[in-house]
């Protein structure tokens, strides 16, 4: 069990929150305030995991309408995409508390309107299907389970900020759970949450689960629990993991939660950040080589620092969330993108990467978005805005080539801000300060999210000088001055194009269960233009079997006006196409010092990029 010694604080918290709405319903003569006041929310789940199905039952007790619209979200905070949970539920039913069946209707997808009238006490069962082993979906096995709230709990339309309480029966043989959600006093099988907001952003992991040794950071505790985590030096890892909490905190000056938990939910894909949690996929054998403990490292940073940018400091369409029809916000350039940035300079700062690495993650950002025709066509807002249809990391098939992605594009502007604020300044303040003012006027004082335009204002406030190019570069497709920027840190971009050694195919692949895959094919490459396109299977090379490597030879040992024989199968249909292989001419956007740096530019540098602040 987790955060046990949190409870008594947590508990006299809740109870508090209680008598206050309770308090304030009684002096306003509204039957719906009194009616959410006075209502008692407790769900409890059991697990089958031979059927993959979570049951779950609700009580609900006190005041009610005649006719109550139940609900499933369409979608969970901080995955973007809706979810479909509607789908994976079934048996739901609706009796009294003595038993007898109510009426109800399934007026949409994911509504049950159930007829409460006279119904002293409402119970409602039904089953979830957990059989999608993802960060943001639901999973069960005969070992561990893994539970995104908003898939599992019903809430009444209108009252989310119900208080609930959950009762867990943990399945026999499992030894632990994992969530941020408290124990109620005196009864570790069951947890509250202040509304189903708090509810739906705390996932569940448990089962056979290990726990990694906690740390404290300003006499708060950090857990680090998982199912498989694999093979590595533990406590390395989590000494490591202090330091990345220490520096990402850090960069706030405040830590607004009262304990916080990793939740390893096992090897894959993915993670989503919650306000004292992170579920994410986990493989600590990577841990074993340098490129994948850098790699693992920044995930974990990006998740954590998320608990501010985008949690707390947040666009203010995410917040109350809108459950049903999704909250979008163009200011996803902002929250995905800036934590990416923040991701390396954490790691920098926590002395778990050098100033070479540090520019080569940014170069990685730079190349995967100037390097593809996305970036002529949308913008970071827009593509902010068209995730919930394009995707996290932009559109597939042959309109891949006309978006771009967030991750890429925002750490970039990020970085542009925060040099463009430290020349202005004189070093004095950074992109720090902006996060630190969004934090503190937003999100503790006024308590709500900040707007575009103020985002920006608070931006300008702390350069002291207009912006106006830096957040055209954002809503616009225009062309980035990289060299301006960069030379504020005494560095230097190399843009011009250039031919590229070798033969171009343009392709990228790996052996996917035995089967070389494309995973990227270039714009207007050889292979693009033979109808190459990703997820293809390359079967033969020339009448032999496709290997990584041979692919790879091919631009060493053919040359440019060559043509090579390749063996697909496209969209489950063998085929044969003969490429002719090209010349390919690029920009390397290599990134170096500048010969004669002055004293301002030094300094900016060593803020930057030698784990300054």
């Amino acid at each position: 069990m987790t955060h046990l010694s949190s409870i008594k604080n947590k508990s006299k918290a809740f109870f508090n929150f209680l008598a206050a709405s309770i308090s304030f319903c009684l002096l306003i003569n509204s039957p719906a305030f009194a009616q959410q006041a006075n209502q008692q929310w407790h769900y409890a789940i059991t697990l089958d995991p031979g059927s993959k199905i979570i049951h779950v039952s609700l009580k609900l007790s006190g005041n009610k309408a005649d006719t109550i619209p139940f609900k499933i979200p369409a979608w969970t905070t901080g995955y973007y995409q809706f979810m479909n949970f509607d789908k994976n539920l079934s048996a739901f039913s609706a009796t009294d508390g003595a038993g007898k069946p109510l009426a109800f209707t399934q007026s949409t997808p994911g509504t049950w309107k159930v007829a409460a009238k006279h119904a002293k006490v409402l119970m409602l069962q039904y089953d979830i299907k957990a059989n999608r082993n993802f960060v943001a979906g639901n999973f069960l096995d005969e070992n561990h389970a893994f539970i995104s709230p908003a898939g599992v709990f019903l809430y009444a339309a209108g009252n989310i900020k119900q208080p609930v309480t959950l009762t867990i029966k943990q399945f026999e043989g499992w030894n632990r759970i994992a969530t941020g959600m408290d124990h109620v006093a005196g009864d570790i099988a069951t947890y509250y949450a202040p509304d189903f907001d708090i509810l739906y952003d705390s996932p569940i992991l448990m089962g056979k689960l290990e726990a990694l040794p906690a740390f404290k950071v300003n006499g708060i505790q950090h857990d680090f629990i998982g199912y498989k985590m694999g093979s590595f030096d533990k406590q390395q890892f989590m000494d490591d993991m202090k330091k990345i909490v220490e520096n990402g905190s850090a960069i706030i000056g405040d830590i607004p939660y009262n304990h916080y938990t990793f939740l390893a939910i096992g090897p894959g894909g993915g993670g989503i950040e919650h306000l004292n949690s992170a579920a994410v996929a986990f493989d600590g054998n990577v841990l074993n080589t340098a490129a994948g403990r850098i790699k693992l490292y920044s995930f974990l940073a990006h998740e954590y620092f998320h608990n501010y940018n985008v949690k707390r400091i947040r666009p203010i369409e995410l917040g109350p969330f809108d459950y049903e029809n999704g909250s979008k916000t163009e200011m996803l350039w902002v929250s995905e993108g800036f934590t990416v940035y923040y991701e390396y300079m954490i790691l920098r700062r926590a002395g778990l990467t050098t100033s070479a690495e540090l520019i080569s993650q940014l170069r990685t950002n730079l190349l995967n978005y100037e390097a593809k025709p996305g970036h002529l066509y949308q913008s970071a807002t827009q593509s902010s805005t068209d995730t919930w249809s394009d995707g996290p990391f932009g559109r597939t098939g042959d309109e891949v080539n006309k978006t771009i992605s967030y991750y890429d594009k925002g750490p970039l502007l990020g970085l542009m801000i925060d040099l463009k604020i430290r020349h202005e300044t004189q070093n004095k303040k950074s992109l720090d300060d902006v996060m630190r003012t969004l934090y503190h006027q937003y999100y503790q004082k006024l308590k709500r999210g900040f707007t575009p335009q103020e985002f920006k204002q608070v931006c300008e406030q702390t350069a002291g000088v207009p912006l106006t190019e830096l957040f055209e570069y954002a809503s616009t497709v225009k062309e980035v001055n990289y060299h301006k920027y960069f030379a504020y840190a005494g560095l230097s971009i190399d843009d011009t194009v250039k031919t590229q050694p070798g033969a171009w195919l343009g392709i990228t692949a790996q052996n996917r269960k035995d089967t070389l895959t494309v995973t990227d094919v270039d714009w207007q490459s050889p292979a693009w233009n033979a109808g190459i396109r990703n997820k293809c299977k390359i079967m033969m090379v020339d009448g032999k079997p496709a290997t990584a490597d041979d692919l790879k030879l091919l631009s060493t040992n053919k040359k440019a006006g060559d043509v090579v024989t390749v063996d697909i199968i496209k969209n489950g249909k063998p085929e044969q196409v003969k490429l002719v292989l090209g010349v390919h001419n690029a920009k390397s956007f290599e990134i170096s010092p500048v010969l004669h740096p002055d004293q301002l530019q030094q300094e900016i540098y060593k803020s930057v990029f030698d784990g300054g602040h």
